[in-house]
């Protein structure tokens, strides 16, 4: 009987307590349960590289989250201007108007470049009429108001076939590049292609219309070599200058003029808290093993270390 008295003298003491079976989970131990979430939104280009580095960084920090939500550059500097994320990736320098904005919501960032990106077009590997083509050539199927709707309205030679076009969606900064490199103006394009925020979506729409071509960063291309076929671009009228996206290319700047540089844009007042700023001196350090394991291509040893002294003069250190 004292046993039984005991079991539910200590029952009673839960219920006044509060406290139930069904309320104690792991991690819920009051003073060491909390976890903490950095949070990150943006390119679904700078995507790659972020969600490995959140990765490794997690093993480490076991204490701390880092999910990493895709919805274009645009929207991610919407969600830093509104103060609800702590970094944005970016596949595109912040704007002035979006400068402005974040000055009057009071928001200041920290620009951090971490990576170099060759924009790349594709099209079905069994597509055999086209291994390059010009810039001009480019514009004349992409440009607003595009009367090239076959690929013989390119080159006569070319098959007599409707062009299926994929590529990024208006909040993507890769739209935006692409239409500033090509087009010669942010945002203008022709109303005839197939707009999406994933890059896995244009990737999957290539690779199912032999007359199809696409656009996006150069991570998906080199994830999907076996489905895709990259096109050599050339910058003047001679296709003998043409030349294709590749690591090397890329990285001594002779892909052009569809190389670009990526970014972070990390919110200042974030940075007060430790798990942010041993989020992104992880991302400056060991962290940057990461961009050539995603497809992308390393920075230099000094552009390193200028995005490294730019993060350090935001930190007070």
């Amino acid at each position: 009987m004292s046993r039984m008295r005991c079991v539910f003298g200590m029952l009673a003491v839960l219920a006044i307590a509060g406290c139930t079976v069904e309320d104690t989970t792991p991690g819920d131990v009051a003073g060491g349960g909390d976890v903490k979430r950095i949070m990150v939104d943006g390119s679904s280009t700078v995507e790659p590289i972020t969600s490995r580095i959140a990765e490794k960084f997690e093993v480490e920090f076991s204490d701390v989250q880092v999910p990493v939500k895709v919805t274009g550059t645009g929207t991610g500097f919407k969600e830093l201007i509104a103060g609800r994320i702590d970094i944005a990736n970016a596949s595109r320098p912040i704007k002035d108007s979006e400068k402005e904005e974040c000055q009057k919501n009071g928001i200041e960032f920290v620009e951090l470049k971490i990576a170099i990106d060759g924009l790349s077009v594709v099209v079905h590997p069994e597509n055999d009429w086209v291994t390059s083509l010009t810039v001009a050539q480019l514009k004349k199927i992409w440009e607003p108001g595009s009367t090239v709707t076959k690929w013989s309205d390119v080159d006569p030679s070319w098959p007599d076939h409707k062009i299926s076009l994929f590529g990024a969606g208006e909040e993507s900064g890769t739209f935006n590049y692409f239409t500033e490199a090509i087009n010669g103006k942010d945002g203008a394009i022709t109303e005839n292609y197939s707009p999406s925020g994933d890059d896995n979506v244009i990737a999957t729409g290539v690779a199912g219309d032999k007359y199809a071509m696409g656009f996006f960063g150069y991570a998906y291309y080199s994830r999907n070599k076996e489905k895709l076929k990259v096109v050599a671009v050339s910058p003047t009228e001679n296709l003998a200058d043409a030349v294709a996206p590749t690591p090397e290319t890329i990285e001594a700047g002779t892909y052009t003029p569809l190389s670009r540089p990526l970014f972070i844009y990390v919110k200042k007042a974030s940075l007060s808290r430790p798990e942010v700023e041993d989020f992104v001196r992880f991302y400056l350090g060991a962290g940057q093993a990461e961009v050539a394991a995603a497809g992308y291509v390393a920075l230099s040893a000094a552009e390193v270390e200028a995005s490294k002294a730019a993060f350090e003069s935001a930190v007070g250190k």
